[in-house]
């Protein structure tokens, strides 16, 4: 069922490690199929080493499992609240990447200091408000995913591509799972340099309005020029 969604989730899983974003059996990435209503998901603690298709699960909007005999990612209930919220995304990432996973644990989103996150991002990357012990109890991954969508709001999600979780990890996302991963790439360069900025001054001045604007949008809208046509 949907093999080329599963086989291209499953290039985006495999990703992970290779750009040295996740280590043991962390992280997962996930894709939809928006006309069939279903989403491919990596399997719950596999290894990325020898994984396949067959370790890639099939879900609906609503976490029922309609292909596959492995049990999803646990984070599937955030994977699909974005999914639910937001038309334009058509795929998510999460992993426990080093610099980014720091500034979540900070409790601090990542200003916007410099043109490598404008590049991502014309915004400062946003942290989720603190879940209460309530909806930990009752629903933690879901919660977490309505945690995610408050932080984009009414934004397009794709000009939010990349929101830190508190205290957890951070969450991006695209139009396709690949993208998902190379806006978690980004993140991860963004996460560094901001904290590398951060200790040479504790200060820092905020990237100046024109310039932010001009590197997000030479790279992004309709009149991107950025690259090859």
């Amino acid at each position: 069922m949907l093999a080329a969604l599963r086989e291209e989730t499953l290039a985006a899983n495999l990703a992970l490690p290779d750009y040295g974003l996740t280590r043991l059996t962390w992280g997962n990435v996930s894709g939809i199929d928006r006309s069939a209503g279903l989403v491919a998901i990596k399997a719950s603690g596999v290894a990325y080493e020898g994984m396949t298709s067959n370790d890639i699960v099939i879900v609906d909007l609503e976490g029922s499992i309609v292909w596959g005999d492995r049990r999803p990612s646990t984070d599937t209930p955030s994977h699909l609240a974005l999914y639910r919220a937001f038309e334009e995304v058509g795929g998510v990432a999460h992993a426990h990447s080093t610099w980014a996973t720091a500034w979540a644990q900070a409790g601090r989103e990542i200003p916007l200091l410099g043109t490598t996150h404008a590049d991502l991002c014309a915004d400062p990357i946003p942290i989720t408000r603190a879940l209460s012990a309530e909806e930990v109890a009752d629903d933690y991954e879901g919660a977490t995913g309505t945690a995610l969508a408050e932080s984009i709001g009414a934004r397009n999600a794709l000009e939010v591509p990349c929101v830190l979780v508190r205290g957890h990890a951070p969450f991006c996302w695209g139009e396709t799972p690949a993208k998902a991963v190379e806006n978690m790439v980004t993140l991860e360069e963004v996460a560094k340099v901001a904290h590398l900025t951060t200790m040479l001054e504790p200060n820092p001045p905020l990237l100046d309005p024109p310039v932010r604007e001009k590197h997000y949008l030479r790279k992004h809208g309709p009149h991107a020029y950025y690259g090859q046509p």
